[in-house]
């Protein structure tokens, strides 16, 4: 598999819908992870990222524009003790409140599918990361339909032990922008990852279509200590 440099790989595709970064900082020391969402349709692109406690939520930019609050408003961003909680709907939640039952990643999972969106069924992409005295590792996972078929739920589930530094995987809801919306297919994607956290979230957020984007979250976590800086960035203001 070759290493993709994230920059290119965003700027090459007009529209990948949602997408999740996880990683780790070229010196070691950081656990990285970022979310953003993307829209075609007035509803999708009038929401902002808001914090949330340790984690962050949609919200209308305009309230009195939104016309269908479900599969758009929900919380990307948990926090579970040392673990942190990225997902593109409300699987956020069954994850949460599952793991916190003592339930697995994966088994949390095994309670949803893709969205019921049809034609387009797309995908529900979730990562966690889990930092504890001073190792990390993370997942990825996505929920798909079953070659554009809603009669069945594909499952696949990636797990990254002690990830090398200045690397990192990128996984998004669409191959492309399309008519119905192609789903992402194959493994997260291996990427390069570099910089501080406004660097990076600066890279990101330029490298994003300027028609469709609208939020970037990104954090950076401290594997050692635990603490972490955030940065939120939105395109109504």
């Amino acid at each position: 598999m070759k290493m993709l440099s994230i920059e290119q790989e965003l700027q090459s595709n007009a529209y990948p819908g949602r997408g999740i970064i996880i990683g780790r900082s070229k010196d070691g020391k950081t656990a990285i992870t970022a979310y953003f969402i993307m829209g075609r349709s007035e509803n999708s692109r009038n929401r902002i990222f808001v914090e949330d406690g340790e984690g962050i939520r949609t919200q209308a930019f305009d309230p009195d524009r939104l016309t269908d609050p479900s599969l758009i408003i929900y919380a990307p961003v948990r926090v579970l003790g040392n673990k942190t909680i990225v997902t593109n709907g409300d699987q956020t939640d069954t994850i949460y409140e599952n793991m916190d039952k003592q339930l697995t990643f994966e088994q949390s999972l095994r309670l949803r599918e893709f969205e019921p969106d049809g034609p387009n069924y797309t995908p529900r992409i979730s990562g966690i990361l889990h930092i504890e005295n001073g190792s990390y590792n993370y997942a990825m996972s996505i929920l798909k339909s079953n070659n554009g078929s809603p009669k069945g739920c594909s499952r696949y589930t990636f797990a990254y032990e002690n990830p090398a530094a200045g690397e990192g995987h990128l996984i998004h809801t669409y191959m492309c922008d399309g008519e119905p919306l192609p789903s992402f297919e194959g493994e997260p994607k291996w990427i390069s990852v570099s910089g501080d956290i406004d660097s990076f979230t600066g890279l990101l957020w330029n490298s994003l279509n300027e028609d469709n984007k609208v939020s970037l979250f990104v954090r950076y976590i401290d594997i050692e200590t635990g603490t972490y800086e955030t940065r939120i960035v939105n395109k109504n203001r």
